[in-house]
């Protein structure tokens, strides 16, 4: 199968790549270099040889995919602005990159009558995870009030008691509720695609991330994740810093793992509708604390502190039903967290965002 990936020269569509490829598909890369994740001079020539066909050029623009997607037979969409954002102002760019450029995507799919699409999706469409008040049931909460954080109270309440709420997991079948500019734009590129999907037969698997580590990651950005900022903490001998009490729960998943899902969810039959939504997770949840504290375990490096605190539009749980993607796409993780953090200590990660690979 000759399959395009966008974003394949990014942290996570790299090693998806080499995935396709070892598995025998022809792979042709697409990706727009954005300077949050390759520096502000990056060039194809100024990167690690990816080993694939490589071209340097932007998902909105027609033109460049009309003539990229002749002969293609699938499309793994992982090109995005990713990260929280520094503020309102990022809206626009947000918008541009993961929505105009999916619908642009979209609309040349469909006139290169490739049918099958896989799509990063991401599980910060779901704002708060699964929560049981004792009282109540399953319930929803609202976002948590600032006067709360302040006053270090982290765990949501029950929107009709009060009382503490318990987490658990998220099945995919959970309303969604982003609460981020950039969880905004992945929620609108599934019914980008969703929509396509019912209007031209088409297939869709959108894979809902949950915290994504490992080689290659970008490094001292704004818009790292978690484990590159508490990683370049560690290398620079100062304590990684745990925002709130440090008891938030995640599932960290390699990038090995999602590569997989990806492979899996690129030959798996479609759902009745066209589109499916799966989380992609590891199924071993922890806390931002277990992460802090088992890095620097493996760095030898000074022990996490608890600052408190809370970004604005960060949640306080959650933690991913792995049993969909198990039952549909036959995808299980194979990386257990200690193993994976330990060789993330020393695993190769992107050059500082600010500086010229």
């Amino acid at each position: 199968m000759r399959v395009l990936v966008t974003g394949g020269a990014g942290f996570i569509g790299s090693h998806v790549a080499d995935r396709f490829a070892a598995d025998g598909h022809d792979v042709l890369l697409l990706d727009a270099l954005l300077p949050q994740a390759h520096g502000p001079d990056a060039t194809p020539d100024s990167l690690p040889d990816p080993g694939h066909e490589l071209v340097h050029g932007d998902v909105r623009d027609a033109g460049l995919l009309r003539t990229l997607l002749s002969g293609v037979d699938a499309v793994c969409h992982q090109a995005a602005m990713v990260g929280h954002g520094v503020d309102p102002s990022d809206a626009p760019e947000f918008a541009a990159h993961n929505d105009l450029g999916t619908a642009v995507l979209l609309s040349e799919m469909h006139a290169a009558k490739v049918h099958r699409l896989v799509l990063a999706g991401s599980m910060v469409v779901y704002g708060e995870g699964r929560y049981d008040c004792p009282d109540h049931g399953v319930v929803r909460p609202g976002p948590r009030a600032f006067v709360d954080v302040d006053a270090g109270r982290y765990e949501p309440r029950c929107p009709d008691c009060g009382k503490d709420l318990v987490s658990g997991l998220v099945p995919e079948s959970a309303p969604v509720d982003p609460r981020s500019t950039y969880a905004a734009t992945k929620l609108a590129q599934e019914h980008l695609a969703s929509a396509w999907a019912r209007q031209t037969g088409g297939t869709v698997w959108s894979l809902r991330y949950h915290n994504v580590y490992g080689p290659r990651m970008p490094r001292d950005t704004p818009y790292a994740g978690v484990a590159s900022i508490f990683r370049s903490a560690l290398e620079g001998g100062t304590a990684p810093r745990v925002m709130e009490d440090g008891q938030q729960r995640r599932d960290f998943v390699h990038v090995s793992d999602v590569a997989a899902a990806n492979a899996a969810a690129l030959v798996a039959e479609p759902e009745p509708t066209g589109f499916g939504a799966a989380n992609v997770c590891s199924g071993e949840p922890h806390t931002i604390w277990d992460l802090a504290a088992e890095l620097a375990r493996a760095m030898d490096g000074p022990a996490p502190q608890v600052v408190g605190g809370a970004r604005p539009g960060d949640v306080r749980h959650v933690v991913a039903d792995p049993a969909y993607a198990a039952s549909r796409l036959g995808f299980r993780a194979a990386t257990r967290f200690a193993d994976g953090v330990t060789a993330f200590a020393t695993d190769p990660l992107r050059s500082p965002a600010g500086v010229n690979p």
